[in-house]
């Protein structure tokens, strides 16, 4: 049976992109893995409950990475003066051709494993490679940590390496096998029908993953208008397509019915905005990444206005970090630029605004997570803040900004998910 307890602490969380809530030397409270409340005071009724006693540290919600490639996660940081589609062919894919080999696999997602569980994050949607066996040998290592994820198997049976590429029809089998394996194998891990991209996918196989994600009433994750030169591919290849988007909505995998998040939409207009807006797509928002492959600057304020579904992601390896504090602090230095250098009709990105968007933001994917606001998923990690000395008195406000800017993941005392401490 689940244990209930009280943290107490100095508590940070979101009610809005704009309502940042602040509350020293409080309670937070844990029923059933949910959150009970947070008080200035313990009522009665909870008296009984284990105290956690954090006094003095920072409790956050826990983050949610909505877009990371962990078979990449073992070259981070090279190839970073190529743009996207170079970096995939010269980089990219001759390094996840190696995730055939099982042992190989196992040890270099070991790695990025670790360090997701030591990290702030959570929760997160991950990509994994073509292969199978490679994949389920994830989840497995995802399972044990207790951090809950999607994990995809990437479909690709054209446009890329040799030795990566799948037939058409061997693809959607795989994944059909993948899926049975997987159903129900797991607490903590789930599948997510994974085309890489539409330059990936024939629409014969996009037609297949669509009613395989039917029949299994999964959600799906790809990548969207991230590159001008992949927005013109698939111009060239989808003519029949009105825009990058729609593309994916004629295979029922852009929102709607259809629980979607799209990594980076950097480069998306006003019409296609709307469009996410409308069928409810969750758009990853990948600063780092966008910068280090020269993609360009997301419109975050602009859909964040006409109503899209905004969280961060990190996206290994294009980002270099898997902080989440980096992702915030990108997301904001990004808008700045954004609004200085190209468009000015709306102003960058707050903290606050950011700090959510890596928390509630991200976390509405996944359900009822990323607050502290009661019925929550109880998910939190407990930060020392000590280690960045200073002379000055702080509010609680301004030591979380410190934090997002300086900590660099250092100070991460204590994590939950879903009421279960994981560190």
């Amino acid at each position: 049976m689940r244990e209930d307890f009280v943290i107490k602490g100095d508590i940070c969380f979101s009610l809005s992109a704009n309502e940042l809530i602040t509350r020293e030397d409080s309670f937070l409270v844990c029923a059933d893995g949910k959150v009970a409340g947070v008080f200035d005071k313990l009522p009665e009724r909870f008296e009984h409950l284990k105290l956690y006693d954090y006094s003095g540290k920072l409790v956050i919600p826990g983050m949610s990475d909505l877009h990371v490639h962990a078979s990449q996660y073992a070259y981070r940081g090279l190839g970073m003066d190529l743009e996207l589609l170079d970096w995939l062919n010269t980089i990219t894919f001759p390094h996840e051709a190696r995730y055939e080999d099982v042992d190989f696999a196992k040890k270099a997602y070991g790695i990025f494993v670790d360090d997701m569980l030591k990290s702030e994050t959570t929760r997160a949607c991950i990509f994994a490679t073509v292969h199978v066996p490679a994949t389920i040998a994830l989840m497995d290592l995802f399972e044990k940590t207790g951090l809950k994820t999607y994990v995809g198997k990437v479909n690709m049976d054209r446009n890329c390496a040799d030795c990566l590429r799948e037939t058409s029809a061997g693809s959607a089998e795989d994944t059909r096998q993948w899926i049975e394996a997987v159903n129900g194998r797991y607490e903590n891990v789930r599948p997510i029908i994974t085309p890489r991209f539409i330059p990936s996918c024939t629409d014969g196989l996009m037609r297949e993953l669509s009613d395989i994600r039917a029949r299994y009433d999964l959600p799906v994750q790809s990548h969207l208008s991230e590159n001008l030169s992949e927005i013109e591919w698939v111009r060239e290849l989808c003519p029949w397509s009105e825009s990058y988007p729609d593309a994916y909505l004629k295979f029922g995998m852009l929102g709607g019915d259809t629980r979607t998040v799209m990594a980076h939409c950097v480069h998306v207009n006003d019409e296609e905005t709307d469009l996410l807006a409308e069928r409810g797509v969750y758009v990853a928002h990948s600063p780092q990444s966008n910068e280090n492959l020269r993609s360009g600057v997301a419109p975050i304020k602009k859909m964040l206005k006409r109503g899209v579904k905004v969280g961060l992601a990190t996206d290994v390896a294009g980002g270099s970090s898997l902080s989440m504090f980096r992702a915030v602090t990108d997301a904001i230095q990004c808008s700045k630029l954004r609004w200085r250098l190209s468009d000015d009709s709306f102003p960058a990105l707050s903290m606050d605004e950011a700090f959510f968007l890596a928390t509630k933001g991200s976390g509405e994917f996944f359900g009822k997570v990323g607050s502290f606001e009661e019925g929550y998923e109880f998910d939190a990690v407990v930060l020392d803040d000590s280690m960045l000395k200073t002379v000055i008195d702080l509010s609680l406000r301004q030591r979380l900004e410190r934090v997002l800017y300086l900590s660099n993941g250092r100070g991460i005392e204590a994590k939950f998910v879903s009421g279960t401490k994981v560190l």
